[in-house]
């Protein structure tokens, strides 16, 4: 057998940071003890700390990182999102997390191919093909958060990939960079010439190998058996019988070797249809026997997915919202499949859904067999499907965490290998494991909550994964990792599952690219008999918001402080450590420093730059939003200041007016000195002050005309010329109250003055609720931690929205988004409050003849649009009055969080870093929130405005007539 050695590091940590120094930005180098931590923790059950996360931005950068910790002897892990379940993108070496900078994506060929980087998420790859009908074929049930590398490095799959579309098999063409920092691209001529001379050795062991294996009669054909199911455990062995060439094999081997061969910097992917009909059913089978029977059955039936989950699964999820209601009645041992059938036209996907009544009958069901294409149904059955391993989480026992194996069984022994599995549980105790996976494959995944901090649970753990492994790769000639990777979790049991000829194959192609054992160390091949129970993850109650939590990091890719300094999940991570460290007697040496971080630097981290938007939420299988254990943590550190609140809340008219007297003087003050000088001033003050005073930006407006309050309020329901008119109460925000329309446009008018005028050419009448000034929802107050004035705010706003609405006669307008949002929960259910956009779409557009612009307009959909639901209302509205919309990409939310875009102006810039590129060639931008829209406008080169005045300026009432020409407008 080859030998691998592996050495320690020639140099310290310290030494090797020195040496990056002089060839990365320091920024790019991360040495802080908890974020390190933070950064270093991925979806698996497993932890380790890096002892350095360094964030390359270019690929030269990358071959820097590369060669100094290859000159130093320092192991290296690549990283993109950290979603993968196994332990493979986790090190106590050095973390190279490629994030921003590697986003780079573009569709070739009208579609068939598509070129992406890998820091691009899953689905945006498939955002940007779906005008084209393709997607990539990897489709795995975290595509909204996992990213291109970890897809390829993982060789992931998913719902309906199978075999024939996983990235091996749609591979068109990759770049990657070697341990020796050579760069190869097997798309361009000249690479790969100039590779196959410089690296002749490597080409040669690789292509030798290949002629070893196929003259090898027995082991080549055990390997094309192998590789007829899901198999990611150990490196990509049908490379050596699918492929001749040194670099067609070198490139499908990188193709899943989980970053312990290379680093894969582009990948282009020949892209699959994605046939426009779609439609699913969730057939209900007494027992799990009857439902393995009838995937075996649709198996030739051409059916894009069939999905298993048995009877704990099913329970796990039943009483989350929105759940079909016929879960919770199926009796004890039901099973699900999900079948998902797709065609490109209606006589097809009849036919197909005709072809899966013939194979399925004399197969009994619960329930007839009933198929949706509604996209609202459609979605529900998916959201059974993939809310099963993260709803483990949420009822888990606190302190444990969740495992999650997966195994592929040869489809026709499917139903006995199912039985075997289910014994097993029960043999050693695991009675709440749950069983689901993509059936048609013979691909299940075993989920079960497990403790490893009482005696004995690491042996029972221990014992089950030996029987598994032995049941699953020796008794039925399975796989042991379908499709997430061996990781650390399956790496001592890859030589059971291949035997020792094929293991020993693997060793030698490690060697042939890493013989120090420098890639991912330990992951996929080990010595290590039991690695899979060393490093485990603590998970630690820490507050009972967050406990369910089980670092998924599904959460990640909509968090505005993402890249500046922490996510949610990284939040809860650092929450967790800290009760961790504080229930020890003893610290180790670390741990003391991790300690001593805590009050150096975290609050920094964990509150100051957190937007508290509820974001994560959304995309949160439980539905956690860490941004409530951040306002918990702000009331309990400002409980000194809740006088100092209920004062502010107290004389609430006299603080807005005298924040519109501090526009006005800020206005005079730039008419002096000019926006560059009032700027740097500015900026000179929040920083002396320690950023206690707000920042002035250029995008601030002016002080809003409060007076247009002021004005005659017709009576409700009064008659005009045209007849009786419908009556609405308007509640201005505070933040329309105080700041008007941008300075620096002419034309553009406050938000109240829009809103009537908008009213009243839709032919309502208006009704102010009484004291508008004195009124708030609240919001100023909860983000800041000041929960009791938050509250008597409402208070006084739901006395006053029923005495204007007549009880709930009138609907109340919300001319700002999140304040719609805030008040849900704390006004009387009477009241029938109304979203701006939805009130706008749903409302205003059916009264008024709309003209579209001749205009590219940029639409930001706030964060508390995105969380009502209304991101594909706001878009249609825009695109009613627009001859062009551009929704950015990779903006979920602005930062601007209320006034942290002027208190922690950072945050914003951040989160809107990438704004500017997306919307060049825009004429203007729209929200529909004023703070939000003073962020855009800072950071994106265009002014943004309430898409209530862009409905303005393309509307005039319905009585006039028809439609006009287009007209061409500047806002």
């Amino acid at each position: 057998m080859t030998a691998i050695t592996t050495t320690k590091p020639s140099i310290s940590i310290d030494e090797l940071t020195a040496m990056l120094t002089e060839r990365l930005s320091t920024e790019r180098l991360v040495q802080d003890p908890l974020r390190r931590l933070a950064y270093g923790t991925d979806a698996s059950f497993y932890r380790l700390v890096p002892s350095l996360v360094v964030r390359p931005e270019t690929e030269q950068e990358l071959v820097e990182v590369i060669g100094a910790c290859r000159e130093g002897n320092w192991p290296m892990t690549f990283r993109a999102a950290g979603t993968s379940l196994s332990g493979q993108a986790i090190t106590d070496g050095v973390l190279i997390q490629l994030g921003r900078g590697w986003r780079d994506a573009r569709v070739l060929d009208d579609g068939a191919r598509i070129d992406l980087q890998p820091g691009v998420i899953g689905a945006r790859a498939n955002e940007l093909l779906a005008p084209f009908g393709r997607k990539i074929g990897p489709d795995p049930a975290s595509i909204a958060s996992c990213m291109i590398g970890g897809i390829a490095a993982n060789n992931a799959s998913g719902m309906c990939c199978g075999t024939a579309q996983n990235t091996y098999r749609t591979l068109d063409s990759l770049r990657m960079v070697l341990l020796d920092g050579t760069v190869l691209d097997t798309a361009d001529a000249d690479s790969v010439a100039a590779f196959r001379q410089s690296h002749a050795a490597l080409l040669d062991g690789l292509e030798r190998l290949s002629t070893n294996v196929r003259t090898d009669l027995e082991l080549a054909k055990r390997i094309r058996h192998k590789y007829r199911l899901k198999n990611t455990t150990g490196y990509a062995l049908n490379s050596l019988v699918d492929f001749r060439d040194g670099v067609d094999i070198l490139a499908h081997l990188m193709i899943g070797s989980e970053g312990t061969l290379g680093c894969i910097t582009r990948i282009t992917y020949q892209s699959v249809p994605e046939p426009p009909r779609k439609a699913a059913a969730l057939i209900f089978f007494p027992d799990l026997g009857s439902a393995c029977r009838a995937t075996i059955a649709l198996r030739g039936t051409g059916v894009a997915a069939v999905e298993l989950m048995d009877r704990a699964g099913l329970r796990s999820v039943e009483r989350q919202p929105g759940m079909p209601e016929q879960l919770r009645e199926l009796p004890d041992g039901a099973t699900a499949l999900l079948v998902d059938v797709r065609e490109e036209d209606g006589p097809r996907l009849e036919a197909r859904i005709e072809e899966v009544g013939q194979a399925l009958e004399g197969i009994t069901t619960l329930e007839p067999i009933a198929f949706t294409e509604d996209p609202v149904s459609y979605a529900l059955y998916w959201k059974v499907r993939k809310g099963l391993f993260p709803a483990v989480g949420a009822v888990r026992d606190l302190g444990t965490t969740v495992v999650i194996e997966d195994v592929a069984f040869p489809i026709e022994r499917l139903e006995e290998g199912v039985a075997a599995l289910t014994e097993a549980f029960k043999r050693h105790g695991y009675d709440d494991a749950l069983l689901f996976g993509h059936a048609l494959e013979g691909n299940l995944h075993f989920v079960f909550p497990q403790g490893f901090e009482r005696p004995g649970e690491k042996e029972r753990y221990q014992a089950l994964m030996a029987d598994v492994a032995q049941l699953v790769a020796v008794d039925f000639g399975g796989s042991l990792k379908a499709e997430h990777g061996t990781g650390r979790n399956m790496a001592p049991f890859v030589e059971l599952e291949w035997g020792e000829e094929a293991y020993a194959l693997m060793w030698q192609i490690k060697a042939l690219f890493d013989p120090g054992h420098l890639l991912n160390p330990d992951v996929m091949l080990t010595r290590n008999p039991t690695l899979h129970l060393e490093n485990l993850k603590p998970l630690p109650e820490a507050d009972p918001i967050v406990d369910r939590c089980i670092e998924c990091g599904f959460c990640e890719a909509v968090c505005p402080s993402r890249e500046l300094t922490l996510t949610p999940r990284q939040r809860i991570v650092l929450t967790r450590e800290r009760v961790r460290l504080a229930a020890l007697d003893e610290l180790s040496d670390e741990e003391r420093e991790r300690r001593d971080a805590f009050e150096q630097s975290a609050l920094y981290d964990i509150d100051v730059t957190c937007a508290a938007d509820g974001m994560c939420g959304t995309r949160c299988p439980v539905g956690i939003n860490t941004g409530e254990m951040v306002l918990a943590m702000r009331q309990e550190r400002h409980v000194g200041k809740q006088e100092l609140a209920r004062r502010i809340g107290r004389h609430f008219s006299g603080a807005t007016k005298i924040a519109r007297g501090g526009l006005r003087a800020a206005s005079l003050g730039r008419g002096i000195i000019g926006d560059a000088l009032m700027a740097r001033a500015s900026q000179g003050v929040h920083k002396a002050s320690g950023k206690r005073v707000p920042q002035w930006i250029p995008a601030i407006p002016a002080a809003a005309p409060i007076r247009v309050l002021k004005s005659s309020r017709p009576s409700a329901g009064a008659s005009s010329a045209e007849g009786p008119r419908d009556s609405v109460v308007y509640f201005p925000s505070c933040a329309t109250r105080v700041f008007g329309a941008d300075k620096r446009d002419d034309s553009a008018r406050a938000v109240m003055e829009i809103v009537l005028s908008l009213l009243d050419r839709a032919g309502y009448d208006v009704i102010i609720p009484e004291m508008p000034g004195h009124l708030c929802c609240g919001m100023a107050f909860s983000s800041k931690g000041m929960d009791n004035e938050a509250t008597h705010k409402a208070r006084e706003l739901n006395r006053e929205l029923l005495v204007a609405s007549q009880n709930g006669r009138f609907p109340v307008l919300f001319d700002t988004s999140p304040c719609s949002l805030q008040v849900e929960g704390h006004l009387d259910e009477r009241l029938k409050v109304q979203e701006p956009v939805a009130f706008a779409h749903d409302h205003l557009l059916p009264r008024l003849e709309v003209t579209p612009l001749d205009c590219k307009v940029a639409v930001h959909v706030t964060c508390s649009s995105h969380r009502k639901g209304l991101t594909d209302s706001f878009v249609e509205l825009a695109r009613a009055c627009a001859r062009e919309v551009v929704v950015p990409d990779g903006i979920s939310c602005c930062g601007f969080a209320g006034d942290k875009g002027l208190r922690v102006p950072e945050l914003t810039a951040s989160s809107l870093r990438d704004l500017s590129g997306q919307v060049a060639g825009c004429d203007f931008g729209v929200s529909n929130s004023r703070t939000c829209e003073m962020g855009m406008t800072q950071h994106s080169g265009l002014t943004y405005h309430s898409i209530l005045e862009l409905l303005d300026r393309a509307s005039q009432p319905t009585a006039q007539g028809g439609v006009s020409e287009e007209r061409t407008v500047s806002l």
